[in-house]
């Protein structure tokens, strides 16, 4: 098993380029089962999840071919006749419950295991499954697996999520498109990984209007044909690394980067006293005036502060002056990184869904151990900074959705490496 040992306390200088975003892609690939046409990605992550992916649609029927040293993936689904999602590949990531739509759209019928993932709570199916019954599905539970059978086809109807799912409003959308009349989607999530699936799915032929606001209308075409899409970057390695010159100290270029992924975010950091600018290339990130002032955080749905950067932004608030409290609404157990980042010297009190953090001048190197995706890269972060050696285990996590981390950061100027344990 690999592990990552990081030399605290050098600056960055360079650049760093932002990969495709891996929640985006993890999306665009299940499409290709809604038509017999292939489709084509390209500007991939090259990430395990991507690989987990392929071999799953791989065991539905489809072929699956990565190319351009695996930023290129070519998809088709002509000979995808299995619907069935096994335990075994679908436990090792959470996206693998966005098959159960276009089979259903496909097939009329769909078996897909409950998801795995990270362990940083429950993240339930019942708005999956209330969408896709509303479209005249019949779904249960049995062994662990979701049995959804629409003999009949789907038909449109109005479906109103109680909350604004990003999973379920994907799962809907695609199985919409192939729906017999027009699907009202409200109170939609918003993000721009569900602008990108929609510009996939009309690029296939499908019929969606609204994606990125509140309300999304589709209305149901009889087939879709094939496509090249380009995956947009990922938002969450932009400002995972849009932290790591502040918290080490620096100034770093991050390539494809835009302000419009990121506003909260940035908002956030502006406050924070980050200075964060548009370049002809990306954003250009560096501290305005040496430490920086703690703020408060609260995790949302988009267009609110992204969940997925709230262990990064507790590793530069460790460091902050005074303190800061982190709120965090969208999923329970997600400070699991806490208790290793004050193995590190951090001060954090964690009280049920809030973190208390008081700035310390300087963390200390540790060893320590990744509980998850998001908590391993926060450990990385905060490793840069602190004096001496810090050793972080179970990095397996961390390429599930950062790729080549070592290689980005050590090009910067940080004293990384990757080693076998």
């Amino acid at each position: 098993m690999d592990s990552i040992i990081i030399q605290g306390g050098g600056e960055l200088q360079g650049q760093i380029p932002i990969a495709g975003a891996k929640n985006a892609c993890l999306t665009l690939m299940p499409a290709t089962l809604l038509s017999e046409e292939p489709l084509t990605l390209t500007n991939v992550p090259r990430l395990s999840d991507i690989a987990t992916m392929s071999q799953l649609l791989q065991s539905l029927g489809a072929e699956v071919s990565s190319l351009a040293d695996g930023q290129v993936v070519a998809m088709s689904s002509h000979g995808a006749d299995n619907p069935v999602a096994d335990y075994e590949i679908v436990r090792k990531m959470r996206a693998s419950n966005l098959v159960l739509g276009p089979l259903l759209a496909r097939h009329g019928r769909a078996v897909v295991s409950l998801p795995g993932g990270c362990a940083i709570g429950a993240r339930p199916m019942d708005l999956h499954i209330h969408g896709l019954e509303a479209l005249g599905a019949k779904i249960e539970l049995k062994d662990g697996y979701l049995h959804a059978d629409a003999p009949k086809g789907l038909k449109g109807a109005r479906i109103a999520l109680r909350f604004a799912s990003v999973g379920a409003t994907e799962n809907i959308m695609m199985a919409a498109s192939l729906a017999k009349g027009t699907t009202e989607l409200v109170n939609a999530a918003r993000e721009p990984e569900i602008v990108d699936l929609a510009n996939c799915l009309r690029a296939m032929g499908a019929e969606i209007e609204g994606a990125g606001s509140g309300t999304i209308t589709i209305e149901g075409v009889d087939r879709l044909h094939g496509a090249t899409h380009p995956v947009i970057a990922d938002r969450i390695e932009l400002g995972t690394y849009m932290l790591a010159p502040v918290i080490a100290g620096g100034e770093v270029e991050l390539l494809g980067g835009r302000i419009g992924l990121l506003e909260s975010f940035c908002e956030k950091l502006d406050e924070a006293g980050i200075s964060v600018s548009e370049t002809k290339n990306g954003l250009r990130v560096s501290c305005k005036n040496g430490r920086v002032r703690a703020v408060n955080v609260k995790t949302g749905v988009f267009p609110g502060f992204p969940t997925d950067l709230q262990a990064q932004m507790m590793a530069l608030l460790c460091t902050a002056d005074g303190e800061s409290v982190l709120e965090e609404t969208i999923f329970e157990n997600r400070f699991m990184h806490a208790p290793e980042l004050i193995r590190m010297g951090a001060q954090i009190d964690v009280q049920g869904g809030t973190a208390t953090v008081t700035g310390v001048e300087r963390l200390k190197g540790a060893p320590v151990m990744a509980t998850d995706l998001r908590a391993s890269v926060s450990l990385i972060l905060a490793a840069l900074a602190a004096e001496g050696e810090t050793v972080v285990s179970r990095v397996y996590h961390l390429d599930r959705g950062y790729e080549r981390v070592e290689e980005k950061l050590g090009a910067c100027g940080a004293r990384i490496e990757r080693v076998k344990t």
